[in-house]
């Protein structure tokens, strides 16, 4: 089973206050409507599960392969594990609220879930001057909870400029926000929980606001805050210029640049590969797929090696 070709997802899309259209404009996906603001692209998480679209498992979710077919990921048949990591693709047509996310101890102690929220952005495109908020100034824990109480936005929130291949990290328990005008790929824990700590006091269509998290908000963050560092390291192979971004507990997350032909030797038990750009060709064992900007799979457990040609970007990722 999925010994000579990929596992090809179809996005599920989420709706969002801040969400715009560039889903379309810039993937060509057919999106729900013009508040579009993420594309869960490989997700097995319930609050949207990818759909398979080739293969024998055509139809089922990626959530029912790692449930019943685990030899796909090379896991044993008794693991009890959910699915450990999330895609996404994110519209910021405006800027998302201040957030943050717990680690892995109180997220199953506080919410009775398994994961808490690590993750990490690959950006895709910027605007002119747009901006993060990444990390925070309070130096000590008394100072973060008067400066939320206080609403002193603007002494406490860090904020960073970025462009189109940027690549930030962001640990639980960091404070952060995407502004208004980037589109991100989004690699993370799978993870839904999210803690608001400030909307810009927004409201939606019937006049109300979202709801804030301050109290676990404060529990949560690091404080002081800390700028993670990673290390970056690059190998060339034939045509393929292979980037590791960041290494780290959770995940491994790469960037390749293709232009030309290489040969690839599977080295993890699974690989997530989302295509952002270009056009290339996949072989496996004879069998080739055609790969273009917006294409997401799965290499599986059991394929060795793979050809990969064409001129394209792609984020990879493992855990």
């Amino acid at each position: 089973m999925y010994k000579h070709e990929p596992i090809f997802l179809q996005p599920v899309f989420q709706e969002r206050i801040w969400g715009g259209q560039k889903l379309k404009q810039e993937f060509n996906y057919e999106i729900p409507n013009d508040k579009t603001g993420e594309a869960w692209v490989i997700s097995a998480h319930p609050h949207g599960p990818s759909v398979i679209t080739n293969g024998p498992l055509a139809g089922k979710t990626l959530a029912d392969a790692w449930n019943e077919h685990k030899e796909l990921f090379n896991k044993a048949s008794g693991d009890q594990g959910e699915y450990p990591l999330l895609i996404k693709i994110l519209d910021a047509a405006d800027d998302l609220s201040v957030q943050v996310h717990p680690n892995d101890q109180f997220a199953r102690e506080v919410e009775g879930v398994p994961y808490g929220k690590t993750e990490c952005w690959y950006v895709l495109s910027a605007e002119e001057g747009a901006e993060l908020v990444l990390g925070h100034y309070a130096k000590t824990k008394e100072e973060l909870d008067q400066m939320i109480d206080q609403g002193e936005w603007d002494k406490l929130l860090r904020r960073v400029k970025v462009k189109a291949g940027d690549f930030v990290y962001v640990p639980s328990g960091t404070i952060h926000a995407i502004g208004k005008g980037i589109v991100i790929l989004e690699t993370q824990q799978s993870s839904d929980i999210t803690y608001r700590v400030y909307d810009y006091d927004r409201t939606d269509a019937a006049g109300n606001k979202r709801e804030l998290h301050l109290e676990r908000s404060k529990q949560v963050t690091t404080v002081p805050h800390q700028d993670a560092e990673v290390e970056q390291t690059e190998k060339v192979n034939g045509g393929l210029v292979e980037k590791k971004l960041v290494e780290e507990q959770y995940f491994t997350v790469y960037h390749w640049q293709l232009d030309g032909q290489a040969d690839c030797e599977m080295t993890a038990d699974y690989l997530q590969v989302s295509a952002v750009d270009g056009q290339a060709a996949l072989t496996i064992d004879g069998n080739s797929f055609n790969l273009e900007k917006g294409t997401h799979f799965i290499l599986p457990h059991g394929i060795r090696q793979f050809t990969l040609e064409g001129k394209a970007e792609f984020i990879v990722s493992h855990e």
